[in-house]
């Protein structure tokens, strides 16, 4: 069966969520991803949009963190404030999912700027919460497409922290999260080592490690245990088409 890229990452983030998680849900394809999950193996999942939704059973596709569609069926509605205080920074977030312009060997996120701070090449917008979920949600997943310019060997400015410069800097660091644990690209699947260097853990169906390594910055090591993942299926792709976003917006 056909499908897009957009679709093989949605699919692939879908099914790195386990059923009975709470996940911070960001828009786009982590939005399509978390929803997508929830329709299929993972129907207790319980989704959080940092306007201040909690347990939202939206029933068509949410536009924004604030669309009017996420209230309705929601378990409950709370501040801004409540959200980033008693459930992200307590430790009761599972999962936030992330993007940004620039990801590196650590997993460190660059959604600030491109090139130096003071002058730089283009200006980004910045953090919004993704600082916060980066820190303190218990693991993050990363989805972007998987291009040289957005793999640096390091970005150019730390939005979000990964790993820093090793596992044992984000540890002293105070950050109570466990990381990046995947990063999900068109090509494969990135996943931290004992140190938190991103390696190469999956390998998509048709991507090989050349067209890995031509589109990193650094030389991607490549896990003892690699993979290859399973195409989305037949009815995953019916979702996300029919059920999901059937405009194609973000797919």
């Amino acid at each position: 069966m056909n499908y897009n890229n957009a679709e093989l990452m949605t699919v692939n983030a879908a099914r790195l969520l386990r059923d009975g998680d709470v996940v911070f849900v960001g828009v786009g394809l982590p939005n399509l991803a978390c929803n997508l999950a929830r329709r299929t193996h993972a129907p207790n999942l319980v989704m959080i949009y940092e306007a201040g939704v909690i347990g939202a059973r939206p029933s068509r596709l949410p536009l924004s963190i604030g669309d009017p569609c996420l209230v309705s069926g929601a378990t409950a509605v709370c501040s801004m404030y409540d959200i980033f205080s008693f459930y992200l920074q307590r430790g009761n977030v599972d999962v936030g999912f992330l993007g940004g312009a620039q990801i590196d060997r650590f997993g460190n996120i660059n959604a600030t700027v491109i090139g130096d701070y003071n002058q730089p090449k283009t200006r980004l917008p910045g953090s919004g919460g993704s600082m916060e979920i980066a820190g303190w949600a218990n693991r993050c997943y990363i989805i972007t497409p998987h291009q040289k310019r957005r793999f640096p060997e390091k970005v150019d400015f730390i939005t979000s922290a990964g790993f820093l410069s090793h596992r044992k800097e984000r540890e002293a660091s105070g950050a109570r999260g466990k990381g990046p644990q995947g990063v999900v690209t068109h090509l494969g699947i990135l996943e931290p080592d004992e140190n938190g260097e991103m390696v190469l853990a999956a390998l998509h169906p048709g991507a090989n490690i050349d067209m890995i390594q031509q589109n990193t910055g650094w030389e991607v090591k490549v896990s003892v245990n690699l993979r290859e993942t399973q195409p989305p299926s037949a009815e995953e792709l019916r979702i996300l088409r029919e059920d999901l976003d059937p405009t194609g917006i973000y797919i």
